[in-house]
Parts: structure tokens; sequence; C-alpha cells
């Protein structure tokens, strides 16, 4: 799931911190470093789910990707919405704020939906950078009611999931703050320049 750079839009509470132009310039670089590590992968399909719906034919995307749009409604609703849209099978949703996936994190994603029903990577911040769904022998929901953007977010998810059988892969930390942000901006060199104080140009 990816939400397009657009200035003002994107990672806003980054923004508050370091700045529109650094927190735009970060969504914009870490969305095409990981469509670049995950997308060729053989093992399985990368789906770029674009928000806003108007973007899904933007040129600030790569190339080669399949692309779908998110459709209204909040996080949990748009979750759902690729859920059930997509073909028959296991199906991984991540977001593009997570500099450190490889497909290294995500395969095991799908060797765990083997045997359970859905699966989780933890995010650092109390959410989840990886939400998985077997999605047989039917779709299961648990994305409604869900306190986003909060250290909530995994608990509220998994309350919906009590009888189901749920595994857990790698936690990783998300870019949200700008200690994360600091500790992760070395990876995209001098595309996404990092600066020890918070203030940046307001220009994302």
């Amino acid at each position: 799931m990816a939400k397009a750079p657009a200035a003002g839009a994107v990672k806003t509470r980054l923004a508050r911190a370091l700045g529109v132009a650094n927190a735009t310039r970060f969504a914009r670089h870490a969305t095409a470093a990981l469509l670049q590590r995950v997308a060729p992968d053989p093992r399985w399909q990368t789906i770029l789910a674009v928000t806003p719906d108007v973007a899904v034919s933007s040129r600030c995307w790569p190339r080669g990707v399949i692309r779908v749009r998110q459709g209204n409604g909040d996080l949990g609703r748009r979750m759902q919405r690729i859920m059930d849209m997509l073909p028959p099978g296991p199906v991984a949703i991540i977001g593009t704020d997570v500099p450190s996936v490889t497909p290294a994190h995500i395969a095991p994603a799908f060797r765990r939906l083997g045997h359970c029903q859905a699966v989780f990577g933890r995010a650092m911040d109390g959410g989840y950078w990886l939400v998985g769904m077997r999605r047989r022998p039917r779709v299961l929901e648990a994305f409604q009611n869900v306190r986003w953007s909060s250290e909530h977010a995994l608990g509220d998810t998994l309350a919906h999931l009590r009888n189901m059988t749920v595994g857990f892969i790698a936690t990783l930390p998300d870019v949200d703050e700008a200690s994360a942000f600091h500790a992760t901006a070395g990876q995209f060199g001098r595309r996404v320049p990092c600066r020890s104080g918070a203030a940046l140009p307001q220009e994302p």
C-alpha cells in the first residue's frame, strides 16, 4: 500500500518534525527502493495499491508494477478491500515506510500462511508492518474499529482474530518519527539528507 508522495499529504507526522520536503523525499525514495527489492522476486506477484485513486496513473510510480486503487474509507476499510478483491490464495499487505524490509523478511510470512490463517510482522511502535491472510476457506475481517497510528493497532486487529491461528514474523521499525528517520536515512544516500536538527525547509 502506498500513498502518492505529494507535498503536505504524506508522512505528516514526520513532516512536523523534519519539514515537508524531507518527509516527502523520504516517502518517494522509500517506496522506490522497496519496490526495487521485492517486486522482481518470482515467489510472489507484487501489486501496488495506490491512494488517492487519481494517482494510480501518476508517473511517480516505477514502471512494470501492477497498480490498483485503494478506494475510499479509513485504512482498515481499504486494507479489507484489498483482501477481498485479489484472486484466490494467500495475500500479504505491507506499507512503504519500513526501509529495512527485504524479500528475506516477506518469504517467512507466506510460509507461515501454510498453517496459519493470519500472520503479522510487528512494528516497534505497537502497530504492524505486514499483515497476511490465507483467505481460505473465507476472507477474514479483522480491520474494523482499529485505532490506527497508535500502540493499540496490533492488539485491536488481533481482537478480531481470537479464534484463528495467528503467526508472527520479524519485528521491524517503521518511520513515523524523527528518531526513526535519522536511523534509516543513510540507506538512501544523498537522496534523503539526514540532519541532526529538526529545523528543515518547509516546502514533501
